[in-house]
């Protein structure tokens, strides 16, 4: 009886240390200024079964549109997107529970910040349209320190979406000796050489890159090896792929998320390779409101594997969670965050019909729980 009661005991055990590996928190940013939103959300995330419960949310915080978290996951950085008010935030995190608690603010020195990196020393953040880069200490206790850098582009480009910069992204490279950031208002890729420690000259420009005008430059990814960078442009929808070396880029392939046929709005938005670094998916809004997969094949370049709808207006954000399982699309127009099986033998995703209804998310990022 007693070996009976054991083996029932570890049985128990096993199986909850199992499930408990396949939670993860999903944190999501939001836009509060055009419905019912409290700021950022954390919910707890199965990544067997694709189910979701509610965990926690902080309260009053404007516009973080987009989020980073410390490699401890202890701490949580955002932007406030709200004109030449913009702000960066820091948070407490638990991820047991989910609690975040507001820690400080400093002001973004820019207008309108869409991005936001870290690492053990700096918070980096995107200014897009006052078309600037700025730069923040870390502290002990998970604050902000005031700007120590702000890096101004300058230029405009053709369209009507391009009259000055737009700072659209900032990226680490895979070894953290570069940031590479993207300006969709000049068609430019910066490549800055990453000096963490440095008091004011943390970026110091290596290089740039000139993409087809017009084009847009929005976000980018590097390759699971580091070799390779896909960068997605959102005013025609323009993929392109670049060698990468030491913080530089040689364009090897152009392809598109925009089918030939295609009469709508273009409005590419976000890029993503799967855990397995296989296929890289890339969202367009507009009209489409479509997700563009492709396998990626041995020397860096992609091939088209077809398209699928979002089943929502306005995929301004999407992720993979880590285990691969499924991919999951905020939508900013329809209010609600769409939940998508993906096959990991073929790239190929089906909609399970789940989704977590929300407002205005805009922005998934996954920890640990």
């Amino acid at each position: 009886m007693k070996n009976s009661v054991a083996l029932l005991l570890f049985i128990f055990v096993i199986t909850s240390v199992q499930a408990q590996k396949n939670k993860f928190n999903l944190l999501i940013g939001t836009y509060t200024n055009k419905c019912d939103s409290k700021g950022i959300y954390v919910y707890d995330f199965d990544s067997n079964t694709g189910n979701f419960n509610f965990k926690n949310a902080t309260e009053n915080v404007i516009n973080p549109s987009f989020l980073s978290v410390s490699k401890e996951n202890n701490y949580i950085y955002a932007v406030n997107e709200n004109g030449d008010k913009s702000m960066v935030s820091s948070f407490s995190y638990l991820p047991s529970t989910g609690k975040m608690d507001f820690i400080n603010k400093e002001s973004a020195k820019g207008t309108d910040p869409c991005y936001i990196i870290n690492d053990d020393k700096n918070v980096i953040i995107a200014n897009y349209s006052s078309g600037s880069i700025s730069v923040y200490g870390k502290n002990n206790d998970g604050s902000i320190t005031e700007a120590k850098q702000v890096v101004q582009h300058y230029g405009k480009g053709i369209t009507q979406n391009q009259t000055g910069p737009h700072a659209h992204m900032v990226y680490f490279s895979p070894d953290k000796k570069y940031v590479l950031g993207n300006d969709l208002g000049i068609d430019k890729v910066f490549t800055y050489a990453y000096n963490p420690n440095s008091p004011h000259e943390i970026l110091k420009k290596k290089d740039s890159i000139s993409v087809k005008p017009g084009s847009g430059p929005r976000h980018l990814t590097f390759s699971k090896d580091g070799k390779f960078v896909y960068l997605l442009q959102e005013l025609d929808g323009t993929l392109t792929v670049f060698s990468y070396s030491n913080g530089t880029l040689k364009k090897i392939q152009e392809t598109s998320v925009v089918s030939k046929d295609f009469k709508g709005t273009i409005g590419a938005a976000d890029i993503h390779i799967s855990p397995d670094g296989k296929f890289l998916y890339a969202s367009n809004r507009g009209t489409a409101n479509d997700i563009s997969i492709f396998k990626i094949l041995k020397n860096g370049k992609l091939e088209s594997k077809g398209k699928m709808s979002t089943k929502g207006n306005g995929p301004r954000s999407f992720t993979i969670d880590p285990s691969g399982n499924f991919l999951l699309v905020a939508h900013q127009y329809t209010n609600d965050v769409v939940i998508f099986k993906r096959d990991q033998l073929t790239g190929a995703i089906s909609d399970t019909g789940k989704k977590i209804e929300l407002c205005s998310p805009v922005c998934l990022v996954f920890t640990e729980n």
